[in-house]
């Protein structure tokens, strides 16, 4: 069973979402994400500056089974990655919810469409 916190809030397309303040949001991928994809090998981040659209690809992650596109969460504009992941990877599969956070997303409007952690459980279930 895949590890949910209800502290935060997901997609169906398997990204978490916290809001670390009333415009900035911090993402990255779930446990149950990590887990489906097996040991991830590289990540592709959207760059500091760029802006990105709720619901549309803004990066991916390579693993040893496949790859998969990163879908944003919300839109806005990315002011943070985790340039640890560039050679750390790995970090995806063993803190997901910690160091292994994507990136950082300045947002103009509340993000909308977001599942609570029960909602999220239904969908792994």
């Amino acid at each position: 069973m895949s590890l949910i916190p209800d502290s935060l809030k997901y997609t169906k397309e398997h990204e978490w979402v916290q809001e670390t303040s009333a415009t900035v949001i911090r993402m990255g991928i779930t446990d149950y994400a990590q887990g489906a994809l097996g040991d991830i090998v590289y990540v592709q981040l959207p760059k500091v500056g760029d802006v990105v659209v709720a619901d549309k690809v803004c990066g991916e992650v390579e693993s040893t089974k496949s790859v998969s596109e990163i879908f944003s969460p919300v839109s806005g504009t990315v002011i943070a990655i985790n340039d640890s992941l560039e050679s750390s990877p790995e970090v995806l599969n063993s803190d997901p919810y910690g160091a292994g956070w994507l990136a950082e997303i300045e947002v103009s409007t509340p993000p909308v469409g977001l599942l609570s952690a029960d909602g999220y459980r239904q969908i792994t279930a």
